[in-house]
């Protein structure tokens, strides 16, 4: 029983020390500005804008899709993967702020990342529906098939989902990890519009 307080500070300390680890180890965006946004989302300082690196993927029907293809628009690179519950929460926000935004110049791009590829994220995104506003509704945005390098560009992922949204001259202008209140994203995106 004398062991019990010296295994938990063991494993609290594992914990710290591969968070540390992994946060020391992240590859940074290569480029780095410091500008002033138009109209950034609250709590994005202008020392904190970069550019979003450009990207190419490919999506369920095995085209290209790249971030300069959007350039002009606000975008949300939402990273998501079909077994995350956060995610399945987060989706039908995501369908409708796509539904109610898009005519403003916005999009969300989502960027799948499970490890199974393809094989599992098609079936998942053709069959699942999801509650919008009382309607069962499919995904309504662009899916592409992430994965780690992409990943990295923006930082890396510490979980799922992670949203980055991206203004419309091409600067991240907020990051999201984890789940946040749907009148919170609407409000960044909104700032963007």
């Amino acid at each position: 029983m004398k062991r019990t307080p010296l295994i938990i500070v063991t494993v609290l300390a594992l914990i710290a020390g591969t968070y540390f680890a992994d946060r020391a180890t992240r590859v940074r965006p290569k480029v780095s500005v410091n500008v002033k946004a138009d109209n950034p989302s609250p709590g994005a300082s202008a020392a904190a804008l970069t550019v979003a690196p450009d990207f190419t993927l490919k999506d369920l029907d095995g085209k290209d899709v790249s971030l300069s293809q959007f350039k002009g628009k606000v975008v949300l690179l939402n990273f998501w993967a079909t077994w995350c519950e956060p995610c399945r929460v987060e989706i039908p926000w995501l369908i409708d702020m796509q539904q109610k935004y898009s005519a403003r110049g916005f999009t969300i791009i989502g960027v799948a990342m499970d490890e199974e590829g393809k094989s599992e994220i098609a079936p998942y995104v053709a069959k699942e529906r999801f509650n919008v506003n009382g309607q069962p509704l499919p995904m309504s945005y662009p899916i592409v098939l992430g994965n780690d390098p992409m990943a990295d560009k923006f930082g890396g992922l510490l979980g799922y989902p992670t949203s980055i949204l991206i203004s419309r001259d091409g600067k991240v202008v907020k990051r999201i990890t984890g789940l946040i209140s749907y009148d919170e994203m609407a409000s960044a995106i909104e700032g963007q519009l």
